[in-house]
């Protein structure tokens, strides 16, 4: 008889505190911890950024040795991939894959030549797709 006692009071389950105090707890991690996860996530947007400005601009570069010149801004960076009307000397595409990449916000990625900041500009607006801003919002350029 002894041995069904045991049994029903090891298998009872959680009391209604015993489950609220796990609750409390969770959601005070969850509170601490979701801010700085998505701090972090914002921060290796921005670098996955200048990432892919380097990678552009090593292709420019490369297009440059090729062809003599940067890509006009009318012919953009499409040239890294497709050969232009004007270019007589074409060893491309310059990316490995046959497709621009957009910035990590599904941006297109801006370009002029010749640029303001130095030979091209090339830049990305950040998260919020405008000029200026902090954090996410900051604009990732290749000239800085």
């Amino acid at each position: 008889m002894r041995s069904d006692k045991r049994l029903s009071h090891s298998s009872r389950g959680f009391t209604l505190i015993e489950l609220l105090v796990v609750l409390a707890i969770l959601g005070l991690l969850a509170g601490l911890v979701g801010p700085q996860l998505i701090k972090h996530l914002g921060e290796s947007k921005t670098k996955a950024a200048k990432l892919q400005i380097e990678e552009l601009v090593s292709s420019l570069d490369m297009y440059r040795i090729d062809v003599g010149r940067y890509p006009t801004t009318d012919e953009g960076l499409a040239a890294l991939i497709e050969a232009p009307g004007t270019a007589r000397v074409w060893n491309g595409p310059y990316l490995r894959k046959k497709k621009l990449p957009a910035d990590p916000w599904n941006n297109p990625y801006h370009y002029a030549y010749p640029g303001q900041h130095g030979k091209f500009d090339l830049y990305t607006l950040g998260a919020d797709n405008s000029e200026g801003g902090e954090g996410e919002d900051l604009d990732v350029t290749s000239w800085e």
